[in-house]
């Protein structure tokens, strides 16, 4: 997934508009997208202490930068046709996925791997994530998919590998977490007490202080990774 959806943000804006006119609320198009950016200011300031928020609470950060009294204006059917508005365009334009995903997950299933996400959300939620993956069929895969937005924390924060492992019924020590950032999988992984294969080139963040234990160009080289670990 990329690591930020602002691409959608022209797509919701035309989303709350039209809910809003129709509702009878007038919110010029340049106030909305005021209100979009001063959201962002806000969820950065969530995110930096490794902490998350419901996507509910996102259109409402919206609603309140633009009007404060907004929020309680309007009725939960309207809250609700503007929580899809702003979960729905990846639905409709989706990311794309690296292409050695599916025969990689395929392979470790096959192995009796138990396979699980863990992953921060931007302004799409968790459940429109999962919605993706089964559009990409990748989540029949997984016995288990943790989104930030959904348990209230962000990685690297050790407790969201943590809940992972515990829904999963396994142990840090024999788990392998597998993410393309030093410091959010690596780092926050090593924390958690797991192994980490970093994907892509082997990037370092002076924040990172850790270092992965085995790096792959891709997904496709996932399983013989995982072999070689498993014979340390």
């Amino acid at each position: 997934m990329p690591i930020s959806d602002e691409r959608y943000k022209r797509a919701r804006l035309e989303g709350f508009h039209r809910i809003l006119a129709a509702a009878g609320v007038s919110v010029a198009r340049p106030a909305l997208e005021r209100a979009y950016d001063a959201s962002g200011a806000y969820l950065a300031s969530v995110w930096a202490s490794h902490r998350d928020i419901t996507g509910e609470e996102h259109v409402r950060a919206v609603l309140t930068a633009a009007d404060p009294a907004l929020p309680q204006r309007l009725s939960p059917a309207i809250l609700t046709a503007l929580l899809d508005a702003y979960s729905r365009p990846a639905l409709i334009v989706p990311p794309t996925v690296d292409p050695g995903a599916l025969g990689a997950l395929s392979v470790l299933r096959a192995r009796g791997l138990i396979l699980a996400v863990v992953s921060n959300t931007m302004r799409t939620p968790g459940a429109t994530l999962r919605q993706l993956l089964a559009h990409y069929g990748l989540l029949p895969h997984f016995a288990h998919t943790t989104f930030s937005d959904q348990v209230a924390i962000r990685k690297p924060a050790p407790e969201i590998f943590w809940l992972t492992l515990k829904a999963v019924g396994g142990e840090a020590e024999s788990a392998v977490h597998v993410g393309d950032d030093p410091v959010l999988d690596v780092r926050g992984a090593r924390a958690a007490g797991m192994r980490v294969i970093q994907v892509g080139s082997r990037r370092s963040h002076r924040g990172a202080q850790a270092e992965p234990d085995g790096v792959i160009p891709g997904l496709a080289a996932l399983p013989d990774m995982i072999t070689k670990l498993a014979e340390r």
